[in-house]
Formats: C-alpha cells, structure tokens, sequence
C-alpha cells in the first residue's frame, strides 16, 4: 500500500512539475517577460512557480497528518490554485494554437495580447468557479414510485451528498447545511456519503451541527469512498453520536416504506453487492429507498426490485473539462433524475468539493424530493 502511495504522490507530482514548467514558458514566451521583469524578478517568478507546482501535494500529505488552521488555509489556498492551473494550462494551450496557425497562415498577430486576453480568462473562469463553489442551491424534484405507501404521498425528503467536511469546508459550512434543511423542513434527511473529506480532522466536532435537524421521520447516513481511505468507524461514530442513523448494510421500514442503506466498500464488487441487497430482503411488493454512494450496479439494483436508487459521488466532474471526463464514466447517470429499467435513480452534483473549490458546469446542491 505504502508502495502505492509513494507511485501516485511521485506520478501527481511529476504533471504538476511539467505543468507549471508549460505555463511558466508560455508567460516568459508570450509576454517576453525577460526583456519586460529583467532578471532578478524572473528568478523570483521561477522560484515562486517552483513552489505553487508543490503546493498541493505537499498540502495534501500534510493535511492527511495535521487539522491546524495554519495547515487548513494553506491546504485551501494550494487546492484553489491548482483549480486556476487547470484553465492557465488551457490558456497556455491556446496561446501555442494561435501561434502556430499564425505561422502558417504568415500572419503577423501580437501574442502579447492574446496571451493577455487568454490568461485573463482562465483566471476570470477561475474565479467564477470559486464563486459558484460557495453558493448552495436547492434543487427541487418530484417522484413517482410504484406501491408508495399512502402515508408517503406528498411527503419531502432532502438528499444531501458529498459535503466532503475537512481543510476547505467544515463545521461552518456544515451548519449553514442544517440551517438550510430547517428552514425547507424536510420529512426525512437522507446523507448519502462523503460527509467527511477523509483527511485529519475531528469527525466529532465536525459532525455536532447535524446534532440540530429536526426531520420528523429521521435522518439516515451511509458511507462514501472517503470515510473509507483509511478505518471509517471514527466517520460513523462521530455521525452516530450527532443523533443520525447510520445504515450498515440495513433497512428500515418507516410508515410502510423501506429505506436500505449499502456502505461504499460493500458496493464495489458486483456479486458481493448482490449478496448484500440479498440479505436485506427488499421487498418487492412495496416501494423502497436505496442509499448507495456512487451510481454504480444499477442493473443490480433493479434486479433485487429496488425501487428508487439516491446517490451522489460523480460531482458531476465539479469543472470543465472533468464534466466531460465523469459524463463519458457515468452517461446519463451522472447527474439528475434516470429510469434504469424498473429503477428510478437520481445522482445529485452535492453539497461540496473536493479538491479545486470551483465549480464550471455544475453547481453544488441539496435536492427536495417530492414523493407523489
């Protein structure tokens, strides 16, 4: 395992190198910033590229050790700017394209300004994503079950995923979540994993606000992948304490509607999936909820007669061009309300992000389900 870690933190590293290292020439190339900055500044230019290209690795493994606040804005500020590199990188890109076709075309363009036109972009882009990151919406839907218990009928669940509490988003942001369930008071909470971002923290202080929900029908929790990097008991505990029922392969039957929970690691090997759903014994013959992390094994879902399938996880890639990337993973599924046969699944972007705190493309969200 320590083997493996060491290959990806060496492999993450190494793009990170070669990413600044293009932005970097790119600048110097496009602005001609030797004859504009002189010397002494370019080297300080070089010096300070040298430092953000180890910025979030170097954040990263520290924020897996550490939860001080030092570490914390540090974390926050490397995780930003690897989200602005994502468009630089795409604005270095382009400024060689137009080079390129100038050349060819003999045509004489200033790359000054079109460097200045392109890297002003990502970084108004950039900024925007960051923006769109802190604004929560509610995002309403309505859904009709086959064999929905009368009582069900106009009742209002409230999905929330992937809050991924840690070094960008935490307490607070947590509390501004609760406060938002109480003012659309939902029937039922459903927290479908990745409340936790995975890396040090205390669970139990970071969780206490969900201490505060007030759904008359309860509030349900199941683990996503990053509870589970490592031992994911001090998640559920800490989550458990705050008065939210943690499903562990479960279900419970509440006014004649079953809600199933399947924690992450349970679902990522097909037949031992089946075995799972199998042994909680959804009933077919009345409707049931299914909390499930990614939105994976539909077609076993539907084969064990599940009747609607929440999930989360995809982010639905949180910026372009990861929307692309996540769309050609997961199709239709990635995001929004699908039919897989006799299942209805609905996969929300989530609450929060991991990583880069932008979002181009998709906006973060907490979903009322309307039960018809």
């Amino acid at each position: 395992m320590r083997r493996r870690i060491a290959i990806f933190i060496a492999i993450a590293q190494t793009v990170q190198f070669l990413g600044h290292w293009f932005i970097y020439e790119s600048w110097v190339r496009f602005w001609n910033l030797p004859d504009v900055l002189g010397r002494a500044p370019l080297v300080a230019l070089r010096i300070a590229m040298a430092v953000l290209s180890i910025s979030f690795v170097g954040t990263s493994v520290l924020g897996f050790r550490s939860y001080g606040r030092a570490v914390r804005v540090l974390y926050t500020i490397a995780a930003a700017w690897l989200g602005a590199l994502n468009y630089l990188f795409f604005a270095a890109c382009g400024c060689w394209i137009v080079y390129g076709a100038a050349l060819l075309g003999r045509l004489h363009i200033a790359m000054g300004g079109v460097a200045f036109v392109l890297f002003g972009a990502a970084l108004a882009v950039s900024l925007y994503g960051m923006v769109n990151a802190a604004w929560t919406r509610v995002t309403r839907i309505s859904v009709r079950l086959p064999n929905l218990p009368a009582a069900w009928r106009g009742r209002v669940a409230a999905l929330v995923s992937d809050t991924h509490l840690g070094h960008v988003r935490n307490v607070g942001f947590l509390r501004r979540i609760v406060r938002t369930l109480a003012r659309l008071a939902p029937d039922v909470v459903f927290i479908t994993g990745d409340l936790f971002d995975g890396t040090a923290c205390d669970p139990v202080r970071m969780a206490k606000p969900l201490a505060d929900l007030r759904a008359p029908l309860g509030a349900y929790f199941i683990t996503g992948n990053h509870e589970e990097f490592f031992d994911p008991r001090k998640y559920v505990e800490a989550v458990e304490s705050a008065g939210v029922r943690v499903l562990k392969n479960e279900k419970v039957i509440v006014d004649d509607l079953q809600i199933a929970g399947v924690m992450y690691s349970d679902s990522t090997d097909a037949e031992h999936f089946r075995s799972v759903l199998r042994r909680i014994a959804v009933d077919r013959e009345h409707a049931s909820v299914l909390l499930l992390h990614a939105p994976d094994r539909l077609a076993i879902a539907a084969e064990e007669g599940i009747s609607l399938q929440l999930s989360g996880h995809t982010h639905g890639g949180q910026f372009l061009p990861w929307t692309w990337v996540t769309s050609r993973i997961y199709g239709p599924y990635v995001h929004g309300l699908q039919r897989f046969g006799a299942l209805t699944i609905f996969t929300t972007w989530g609450a929060g992000t991991w990583g880069p705190p932008l979002r181009v493309g998709t906006k973060p969200e907490i979903v009322l389900i309307t039960f018809e």
